[in-house]
């Protein structure tokens, strides 16, 4: 097995002293960092823009879900009001009131809401882009925040389109103009390369959502740009590439933490099984695979449940269970005795800690393969839901031990 050059190099940075507990509160406060990142995401608009639909769509809940922001035909929000992730309670969308107002005031509307507060902002419009739009962009970058331009409710748009000229349509084409039409409205009141995004947020796989994800992404940084990759729901098969390579990076962090509490007196390893079996699970919920996940993605897509859930064939996806984890663990020990020489000749300190690295091999075989095998049925489950057509395109640098996916 060929652990990650990368990983060794950060783990020996790490361990710099001899004392278990003090490397093992090290690993531990990395691990927190990740899990307390807070991501505030500010989305606003003219009224009847659709905002609190997009809202629901990024958290990946039903516009009739109790906690899903409320949604209809006229003004609904009347302060910001933050929804939270489900899985992610760091993770904020907040819904703020509509700019459409006669005497709307960029910057005193800003002060209202706490600009200060948020990461981003997203701009949403369905029709047109009006002066207000490009005003409260201006006033959003002037205090040193970022702003982006949805078009939405583009899937009616195209409709429109086609029953008005059935002869002439195509999509393509229609989507160009829209795009285009959005961005000279936006230069006409001045605002240079304003980036647009044209967005259903009924069908957030097709269009324009995945590029603001990239764009998103792209302009965090560290731990914000992990939670945003968390967050965002994986519509596309490089989103969960991505997501996969994202979770990748701290594989070795929850592997070490594993091997140096069980190095403890009177700790034996099997009681690190809740903790990986955690880590696990949220494997689970972040590609969407979880039963909760599953079933309103059926509802979204108007597919019966049993269609998706078939197309999850890994062991652990099928029936995660601690039994099943550590017979996992038992079973990859024999290949962490192949790789423990290698990782303890990068990291010594490994070996008078978890007898030669072995330890340490098992639990990060278990959470990298688990990693695959996820991304591999979350991938299924898309091409089931969407109707994709592209095979999958990542490949794991480790071969499957066999008793991962059948």
């Amino acid at each position: 097995m060929d652990l990650h050059e990368a990983d060794l190099r950060e783990m020996a940075s790490v361990i710099k002293s001899q004392v278990v507990l003090e490397v093992s509160s090290q690993v531990q406060s990395l691990l927190d960092s990740l899990d307390t990142t807070t991501l505030d995401i500010a989305v606003t608009g003219e009224v009847g823009a659709g905002k609190s639909t997009f809202v629901n769509a990024v958290l990946g809940i039903n516009d009739e879900d109790f906690h899903a922001a409320k949604t209809g035909v006229v003004e609904t929000t009347t302060l910001p009001t933050p929804y939270h992730h489900p899985h992610l309670p760091n993770v904020r969308l907040w819904d703020l009131p509509g700019i459409g107002t006669p005497c709307f005031q960029a910057k005193k509307y800003l002060q209202l809401v706490g600009f200060e507060k948020y990461d981003f902002f997203i701009i949403v419009a369905s029709e047109r882009f009006r002066e207000n739009h490009a005003e409260l962009a201006r006033a959003v970058g002037a205090m040193g925040k970022r702003f982006y331009f949805v078009r939405s409710k583009i899937d009616q748009d195209l409709q429109a389109s086609q029953q008005r000229r059935p002869s002439f349509f195509q999509e393509v084409q229609v989507l160009k103009e829209i795009e285009a039409d959005c961005t000279r409205q936006l230069k006409n009141e001045s605002l240079e390369n304003p980036k647009v995004f044209l967005i259903s947020s009924f069908e957030l796989h097709r269009f324009d959502f995945h590029r603001l994800q990239d764009t998103l992404a792209e302009e965090l940084e560290g731990h914000k740009k992990h939670t945003l990759l968390l967050s965002f729901p994986s519509v596309t098969a490089a989103a969960v590439q991505k997501k996969k390579s994202s979770l990748r990076q701290h594989i070795w962090k929850k592997a070490l933490l594993a091997c140096i509490v069980s190095a403890l007196p009177s700790h034996p390893f099997h009681l690190n099984i809740p903790m990986l079996m955690n880590a696990l699970k949220k494997y689970q919920q972040h590609f969407g695979l979880d039963a909760t996940s599953l079933e309103t993605l059926a509802t979204m897509v108007s597919k019966p449940c049993f269609e998706l859930k078939n197309q999850v064939r890994s062991t652990l996806g099928r029936g995660l269970s601690e039994n099943g984890v550590q017979a996992i663990l038992s079973q990859s020990a024999a290949y962490g005795q192949l790789a423990a020489k290698m990782v303890t000749n990068k990291v010594p300190f490994l070996s008078n800690v978890i007898a030669g690295g072995i330890s340490f091999v098992a639990a990060y075989f278990l959470l990298h393969t688990a990693l695959d095998s996820f991304a591999q049925d979350a991938q299924r489950v898309l091409e089931r839901a969407y109707g994709l057509e592209e095979e999958f395109q990542g490949s794991s640098r480790y071969p499957s031990p066999g008793f991962i996916c059948d």
